[in-house]
């Protein structure tokens, strides 16, 4: 082996595992099939002659399919090539781009980050739930969200059911749903590995952007499914609520980016807690105000307060993501 760009993908796989070290590298092989670490081992016991420019090319080289991949992830094959473009330059990315088209050419599903919730939802709502729990632990979960709430309520409780329990899904069947939507939606998709969907994170996302109502009923049907299931989604969640367990400075950080007419429809009917953890974060003034404003409303739809309960949770999921807030859920362990 004196040349990197000769080498295969198993034996690029068997110089990163040596090269990340045993502890790093049974972590990796735990995610594999038996067959692939079957493969991946008998080139680790071939290599004879591996020198320091070799790894350095092999460490690269995966550091830059990762780098593709998270990008292609956030904003599809045009998002992560403008990127590596204005970081690399054109001719790079092209490179780039180039070497790793014999793995994968874009995301699974990427034709849906163009299609209408509503479309889609009309295309798979008649599917197997199984089918349509895949479709939607591809999609943005925004709109995923969307399309869970407009499917019948049986349907939405089978449905994320399976989204929770999903695991690995081979790519003859990713290939499969792919196919088939991409008939109706003029679409072309291609895959090539293993592709990680669903889970509880996923099923959790969507619950975080579904209206309250969806999400009761969803958890009424993980509960009969699954009790220690239903348990570990609602752990992880994060509703309106829950804001009597940030710290102060992060209710402050929430309160500048919603308006006053929305978190008082949000405060509307909540217990005692809730409203003094907010009031209390704001100035004697504009506590005042917000309470009067409260009182103002009247008698209104739950379905209103929902909506603006939701908003406010959108935007502390919007600040945890950008690292400006930290969500303390229970199993959470800390060190001093």
């Amino acid at each position: 082996m004196s040349n990197p760009s000769d080498l295969t993908g198993t034996q690029k796989a068997a110089v990163f595992l040596v090269a990340v070290g045993k502890e790093r590298a049974a972590e990796v092989l735990k995610t594999m099939r038996e067959a692939e670490v079957t493969d991946v081992m008998a080139e680790i016991a071939r290599l004879t002659d591996i020198d320091a420019a070799m790894v350095d090319s092999v460490l690269e080289e995966f550091q830059v399919t990762a780098e593709a991949r998270s990008f292609i992830a956030q904003g599809g094959v045009e998002y992560a090539r403008g990127v590596l473009d204005a970081s690399l330059g054109e001719e790079k990315a092209a490179e780039i781009f180039d070497r790793l088209s014999h793995t994968f050419v874009t995301a699974p599903f990427e034709f849906l980050r163009k299609a209408d919730p509503r479309q889609v939802l009309s295309f798979i709502r008649d599917e197997h739930p199984q089918t349509i729990a895949l479709v939607l632990s591809h999609m943005n979960p925004d709109e995923a969200s969307l399309v869970l709430g407009g499917l019948p309520e049986d349907a939405q409780r089978d449905v994320a059911v399976r989204v929770a329990t999903m695991d690995r899904t081979s790519p003859d069947i990713i290939a499969n749903v792919e196919n088939a939507l991409e008939r109706r939606l003029s679409s072309v998709l291609n895959q090539t590995e293993m592709s990680q969907t669903g889970g509880v994170t996923t099923l959790v996302d969507l619950l975080n952007r579904s209206d309250r109502a969806t999400e009761r009923m969803i958890f009424e049907g993980l509960e009969e499914f699954d009790a220690e299931l239903a348990d570990e989604v609602r752990s992880r969640m994060f509703v309106f609520e829950d804001i009597v367990t940030l710290d102060d400075r992060s209710v402050q950080l929430v309160l500048r980016q919603v308006d006053s007419k929305d978190l008082a429809m949000a405060l509307k009917g909540v217990r005692a807690e809730v409203r003094t953890k907010i009031v209390s974060n704001m100035s004697t003034r504009a506590g005042q105000t917000l309470v009067e404003e409260i009182e103002m409303l009247g008698a209104v739809r739950l379905k209103a307060v929902e909506e603006a309960q939701a908003g406010v949770v959108r935007v502390i999921r919007a600040l945890e993501e950008s690292g400006q807030l930290v969500l303390t859920r229970s199993g959470d362990e800390y060190v001093a």
